[in-house]
């Protein structure tokens, strides 16, 4: 039997397999780019809804395109109530990203656009399943603990209405702040695994509810979405301050991860972790649990020293490993952390399956349908001889 030849596994790294306006990742500068703004200056300037504006309109709204906006996501986030039935008769102990994914599905059958495909109809869709996903997400969790869900409100922001039906009264406006600035920062961040997984569902022509579940499945998993979910459970099981050193030496040895260090793209720190760690730092100050700020910041510094010194290498701090423990400061559920993730990178996968079924105003043609380098089988590279079933 010969050996097989090494199997390529470059992850697609390197591979442009697309144009796109939408945003820019430039990896050693350390800039994350939405259609033209640095990411750190709308973080502290705009608000979700107008980034969701701009990634989907391709531009900042004026005032009254952004009180018709709102008015549009507002009037948009109640699901039906034959959705609302389904969930209460699911599992309790589902998990939030399978019922996101599933109810994402559901609500294709309720969109009276589903079978336009002018842009003016896929821009409404979009705005139908930013405005949906936050209800969805509250409710399951209301739903899971033998709670009625919490109806939407009208009158208040996109990231105050999460948290009132989360928690059953409306925040107060420095939590609703910190929680709009992480939306924010998770609205976009181009070709990453699930915005690749919605543009090549899109490219085959499947409605927008197709592209948006498919990127569902892919953030669910731990190497993407699920890793802020993964820090804040190393954060809980280091414990505390003086156990880092020990804990960050035992993983390297091991060859295991420190989760929330390192990145596909970045060749530094993640602009995005920046922005998160002052408002972690004053969460936890506000509910009297400093210490997960404080590990997570001596974790830092200790694990770049020590991958310098055992590897050679810089490592860099990603978004994950900041927004972790501020969410978990907040009150959120840590299961929820991967779907708050979906709440808000579901307008960048919106824009992208516009932009995919959609460049320069015409439906596109194109297919994605990559190469793969065939390496054989058990036959090795050679076709194999069919043999009888009486003879094998």
């Amino acid at each position: 039997m010969e050996e097989c030849t090494p199997t390529l596994n470059t992850g697609l790294r390197g591979v442009t397999v697309a144009s796109t306006k939408i945003s820019d990742v430039k990896g050693a500068e350390g800039k994350l780019i939405y259609r033209g703004f640095l990411v750190k200056d709308l973080a502290e300037n705009a608000t979700y809804e107008e980034v969701a504006h701009l990634l989907l309109y391709e531009h900042l709204p004026g005032e009254d395109e952004l009180t018709a906006f709102k008015a549009m996501l507002a009037e948009a986030r109640a699901i039906p109530a034959n959705v609302l039935q389904i969930m209460k008769n699911c599992p309790a102990d589902s998990h939030p990203m399978d019922i996101l994914q599933g109810v994402t599905s559901l609500l294709a059958s309720y969109d009276p656009d589903l079978a336009e495909r002018e842009r003016g109809a896929s821009l409404r869709k979009a705005i139908r399943l930013i405005a949906k996903f936050p209800t969805i997400m509250a409710a399951w969790d209301r739903i899971r603990n033998g709670r009625e869900p919490v109806a939407p409100r009208t009158d208040i922001s996109h990231a105050a209405n999460f948290l009132y039906m989360l928690n059953g009264e409306p925040p107060d406006d420095e939590l609703a702040h910190f929680f709009d600035v992480g939306l924010v920062l998770h609205a976009e961040h181009s070709f990453n695994a699930s915005t690749f997984s919605a543009r090549q569902v899109a490219s085959t022509r499947a409605h927008i509810y197709s592209a948006v579940t498919a990127a569902l499945g892919s953030l669910s998993g731990e190497l993407h979405g699920g890793a802020n979910v993964r820090v804040m459970e190393m954060l809980q099981q280091i414990g505390s301050v003086d156990k880092i050193e020990a804990y960050v030496q035992q993983e390297l040895k091991a060859g295991r991860l420190i989760f929330g260090l390192g990145h596909a793209v970045y060749q530094t720190d993640d602009p995005r972790a920046h922005i998160l760690a002052p408002m972690s730092k004053k969460m936890g100050e506000r509910i009297g649990e400093p210490q997960w700020y404080e590990i997570s910041r001596v974790l830092e510094k200790t694990g770049k020293a020590v991958f310098k010194e055992k590897k050679g290498i810089d490592i860099y701090v990603n978004v994950d490993f900041y927004s972790a423990s501020l969410y978990y400061a907040m009150g959120i559920p840590i299961d929820l952390f991967t779907p708050l993730f979906a709440l808000s990178r579901v307008a960048g996968w919106t824009a992208h399956v516009i932009e995919e079924q959609y460049a320069d105003a015409a439906p596109k043609q194109a297919l994605y349908r990559p190469a793969s380098d065939y390496v054989g089988d058990y036959c090795g590279p050679d076709v194999c001889v069919f043999v009888p079933m009486d003879d094998r």
